[in-house]
């Protein structure tokens, strides 16, 4: 089976961009308009966020966001199923990456976080191969069991490797930092029980990993935030690094906003291009929900 869709995968992927993001673009509409779950939490999440300023910029937005989600889960094809240098060459500008060669030259441990913001795994696979030493991306195993092997293989090449989200990931990425290498975390995945505090993000308590700060208190580790942003229709992408600037403290809630202050830094830049309807405020099992605020 897994065999199968890799050749699927790898026809797929021989389609041109502009081609992928237009079907996209068509796929998250027909998807906003045929699933109402996914349509009322990217509609709620959106608007709940303040960056909608009026009715017409919500529903705007709210267009704009159905068409970036559809194109995300096409360009998967591309981003797993073409040879790195194909994707690498979809890169057209890149911003920030004076910093990024600094530290790595300088030996340090390098940690990416990226939100689910524009195309993660197109960025992801560009940074791996401008990267000198290996990069380890931690991942959630897809709830369809069928999708890991096909994730691990579009992403596992060349100077990539990948580790999942649990114990034994972590043991991974501690030693690939201080062996000065590389680690590419998502920030915005609600962790399980134990692995996060309860932070605002745009306004809303959210479950918040603790790990990202935690490994960022390992010695002679450097923060970076990136993302992969959408030019226009099948002319690419620009891939943005900023370094972590509010460094953080130690103290899980307190490092928790600037985790989540910084992530909706990113959002703004370019906000129809986040995946808004991801369940980012689930209470995961076991864990107590939030306080309620208090209200004047």
């Amino acid at each position: 089976m897994s065999r199968l869709l890799l050749v699927v995968m790898a026809l797929a992927s021989r389609l041109p961009l502009g081609v992928l993001q237009r079907l996209g673009i068509l796929m998250g509409r027909v998807a906003y308009w045929c699933a109402p779950r996914f349509a009322a939490r990217l509609r709620t999440n959106l608007e709940n966020s303040g960056i909608p300023q009026t009715y017409q910029e919500s529903r705007d937005l709210v267009k704009q966001t159905a068409g970036h989600t559809g194109m995300g889960g096409l360009e998967l094809f591309i981003a797993w199923g073409r040879e790195t240098e194909t994707v690498v060459s979809l890169v057209k500008r890149c911003q920030g990456w004076e910093a990024v060669a600094e530290a790595e030259a300088a030996g340090c441990g390098l940690i990416f976080v990226t939100p689910h913001l524009g195309n993660y795994d197109i960025a992801g696979r560009y940074l791996a191969h401008r990267l000198a030493r290996p990069l380890t991306a931690m991942y959630r195993p897809p709830k369809l069991a069928w999708l890991e092997p096909l994730m691990n293989a579009g992403r596992a090449r060349g100077n990539a490797r990948t580790a999942p989200a649990n114990a034994a990931g972590v043991r991974l990425v501690m030693k690939a930092l201080k062996s000065h290498e590389s680690t590419m975390i998502l920030p915005d995945q609600a962790p399980g029980q134990g692995d996060g505090v309860w932070a605002d993000f745009f306004g809303r308590p959210a479950y918040t990993m603790t790990l990202i700060p935690r490994l960022a208190q390992m010695d002679n580790v450097k923060v970076f935030f990136f993302y992969g942003r959408r030019l226009g229709i099948g002319e690419g992408f620009e891939v943005i690094f900023t370094p972590l600037t509010e460094p953080f403290t130690g103290d899980k809630a307190t490092d928790a906003g600037i985790l989540n202050r910084a992530v909706e830094g990113l959002i703004r830049q370019s906000p129809e291009q986040y995946l808004w309807s991801y369940n980012r405020y689930k209470v995961p099992r076991g864990v107590q929900p939030p306080e309620p605020k208090e209200t004047a």
